[in-house]
């Protein structure tokens, strides 16, 4: 093998195989955002790329150059060699890339072949991906195949979506649940990285050529992760199925969403005693997040019904009670506000069914043409 150069009709392969990355741009270049498969192994350290940066303006490409040499030399060259080789000899398969495809690509190449080893760089570099990633996305909008999945709060719309094989996840994507309780322990994603994955995720759906897109239906902001402008619209226009489940059914989801598994999160992360404490600040910053939506007195009924549910939970290690806020944040507020939302809507609904016939439902209309 010799060196070579992805071109970018390589790069849907690159993605959908999801090709090892080494990203050799500065770390602060790659926290702004990177790629699923991508690992961070500078050529230059962040200070250094400014120092160089700087040279650059004030003296030009050569006398930057030169600096850059002067930087990364002896053991830290040596340092930064052996980082990339390991990577290398953990997955041979992998490709290299800086900002645009130009010096560090065409640098760091030049010295990982002189410890002897061929390793192929991107053509255009990240500037290039991404730009193939945002254009993935502003396609798939034109292809009128979207299919999105309502329903209210509790009715399991992302268990549903998990046994689908032409669901694109997008709160798992976002690393969040979508609602004022949905904020995960682990922080979301940077914007850039949200967009990436998603593109990621529209192009594996694109090569199985399914009939549909299956999307939650979502607000333009998940948590902070903001849909792409175009890709929310063409949500905005697509036909809509109506996931339904009863009352009871709802009730019980959302316990276990909101209170055991997320505390189960929290004792898991900071211990029993930090963890209850942390999961009560949780439930009551996520009320406190909707305020302006349920007004004071309401707040307070809300507030004052977790204080009582956690107290007995304390006291007799039943978590029961935490139904009684669950409930009344769906009959006067997540309820009347999805009716709303669905009156405004209701022309585009195709269909409405429980799981088992939303199942066979869309099982049938993926088999015709």
């Amino acid at each position: 093998m010799t060196c070579q150069i992805i071109p970018s009709s390589e790069f849907a392969r690159l993605f959908l195989e999801a090709r090892p990355l080494i990203d050799v741009r500065a770390p602060i270049e790659f926290t702004k955002g990177a790629f699923p498969s991508a690992i961070n192994l500078p050529l230059m350290k962040d200070s250094e790329r400014e120092k160089v940066g700087t040279c650059y303006k004030q003296q030009g490409q050569d006398a930057a150059i030169k600096l850059g040499h002067s930087l990364v030399n002896g053991t830290v060259k040596a340092q930064r060699i052996a980082a990339w080789r390991q990577a290398i000899e953990a997955n041979p398969n992998s490709y290299l890339y800086c900002f645009r495809g130009g010096l560090r690509s065409q640098l760091s190449q030049q010295w990982i072949k002189e410890v002897g080893f061929e390793l192929p760089y991107i053509q255009g570099g990240y500037k290039a991906l991404r730009t193939f990633l945002i254009q993935t996305l502003e396609s798939s909008t034109a292809l009128n195949s979207m299919l999105i999945l309502s329903g209210r709060t509790g009715s399991g719309k992302t268990d549903f979506l998990q046994l689908r094989h032409e669901a694109v996840d997008l709160e798992r994507l976002a690393n969040h649940r979508g609602s004022s309780f949905g904020k995960n322990l682990d922080p979301q994603p940077s914007q850039i990285n949200f967009e990436n994955q998603l593109a990621i995720a529209v192009l594996q759906h694109q090569t199985k050529q399914h009939k549909h897109l299956l999307l939650e239906d979502e607000s333009f902001l998940i948590g902070r992760s903001a849909l792409p402008k175009a890709f929310y619209n063409s949500m905005q226009n697509a036909d809509i199925v109506l996931l339904e489940e009863d009352d009871e059914q709802r009730l019980q989801r959302l316990l276990y969403d909101y209170v055991d598994n997320k505390l189960a999160s929290f004792v898991c992360r900071l211990g029993e005693e930090a963890g209850f404490k942390a999961f009560g600040d949780y439930l009551n910053a996520s009320l406190y997040g909707i305020k302006k939506r349920l007004g004071g007195k309401f707040l307070q009924e809300l507030l004052d019904s977790v204080a009582r549910a956690l107290a007995h939970q304390t006291s007799q290690n039943d978590t029961s009670l935490h139904l009684e806020w669950i409930s009344l944040l769906l009959s006067r507020y997540y309820d009347p506000m999805y009716d709303y939302q669905l009156s405004q809507k209701q022309q585009r609904v195709l269909f409405k069914g429980d799981h088992a016939s939303m199942h066979a439902w869309l099982d049938e209309r993926q088999q015709t043409t």
